[in-house]
């Protein structure tokens, strides 16, 4: 598989816009560039058994956070707080920047 290309980044605020958890908002706690995914904190949640390792351990059920696909997620601005589509800028400085295409404010990742 090629490397995905994604205009997400880590601590993102973003709204999931299909799929089991529509309409929920989250911070995305890592991206995976070579599947297009990311992990959104307590969005995709999932169970995961887990056998005991050691004879004084239990079983258990772990519920953890899957990867969900980019195209179901779609980006908060910090300036107008409403989701939108997100452009890509180059300053006088020559520095990169996103930006929202409806409010047209700039969109710095929060680290």
């Amino acid at each position: 598989m090629g490397q995905g290309k994604t205009y997400l980044k880590k601590n993102d605020q973003v709204e999931v816009i299909a799929g089991k958890d529509k309409g929920r908002v989250g911070k995305i706690l890592r991206v995976l560039t070579d599947s297009s995914k990311a992990v959104v904190e307590r969005i995709n949640m999932v169970k995961r058994h887990t056998k005991p390792r050691e004879m004084n351990q239990q079983g258990q059920i772990i519920e953890k956070e899957a990867p969900i696909h980019v195209s179901n997620l779609q980006l908060i601005c910090p300036e107008c707080t409403k989701t939108g589509r997100i452009g890509k800028k180059i300053l006088e400085d020559g520095t990169k920047v996103r930006f929202c295409k409806s409010c047209g404010g700039s969109i710095e990742s929060k680290s």
